[in-house]
């Protein structure tokens, strides 16, 4: 039976948080985003590992973030971009997993993963042909700017979804698809996308944000205070 392994690609800088340390270590609530990230997974009893891929000089990451779990692993191995330091976490777990075993990548930055979100993932996907991704429909309209930032053109919202994480997808196709990948995937949906393939489209839900900008430390702060309180 195939089995679910996490990564966390945790090697950028957070460039655009404008903060002293890269923002998977910025905290919420007493504890670290990843710290947040990683318990999620540890108390989900279908996930056997969780890998986080750390840059080589990495100087924040502290052991007690994963001291608590006995399937986390650490990688200092990450890349340039996203997609090469997926891609060297999954060489770097590939003596551990199989080649149908599932893998779900998920931001170190996005700790508003809930138990029920990931086994609402999960269940969808597990017999899925492809595999799949957290996502939601768009609600807002759209705009497209020129060069000096005026409108022009409205982008119909029909069918687009923003996309969030986990992603998940089968070791072998995923590796093969960051592998192939002509240029910089954005997400592994995209790779997965230029082979060919169409990923499932789960919806997520708004809490499940990733913390990109200063403002989006608060919405999450309150989206948890309310969390607390139901």
């Amino acid at each position: 039976m195939a089995r679910f392994h996490v990564i966390i690609p945790a090697a950028g800088s957070g460039s655009r948080m404008r903060a002293d340390a890269p923002k998977q270590y910025l905290s919420l609530h007493g504890k670290s985003l990843i710290q947040h990230v990683i318990e999620v997974f540890d108390s989900a009893i279908r996930i056997s590992s969780i890998n986080i891929i750390l840059s080589a000089d990495d100087a924040h990451w502290r052991s007690a973030y994963f001291n608590a779990s006995s399937k986390a692993h650490v990688h200092y191995c990450g890349g340039d971009t996203r997609s090469v330091t997926v891609l060297n976490g999954l060489i770097a777990i590939e003596a551990q997993v199989e080649t149908d075993d599932w893998i779900l990548v998920h931001d170190a930055a996005r700790p508003g993963l809930t138990n029920l979100l990931l086994d609402q993932l999960l269940n969808t996907l597990e017999n899925d042909a492809v595999g799949g991704l957290l996502a939601l429909p768009l609600a807002d309209t759209l705009k497209r700017a020129d060069s000096e930032q005026r409108v022009s053109a409205t982008v119909p919202r029909n069918d687009l979804w923003q996309a969030q994480t986990p992603q998940m997808f089968r070791y072998a196709t995923l590796k093969e698809a960051l592998t192939k990948f002509n240029g910089t995937a954005t997400d592994e949906a995209e790779a997965i996308e230029a082979l060919g393939l169409k990923p499932k489209l789960v919806t997520g839900e708004l809490r499940n944000l990733k913390v990109t900008y200063p403002q989006d430390l608060a919405v999450l702060s309150a989206l948890f205070n309310a969390s607390y309180l139901t």
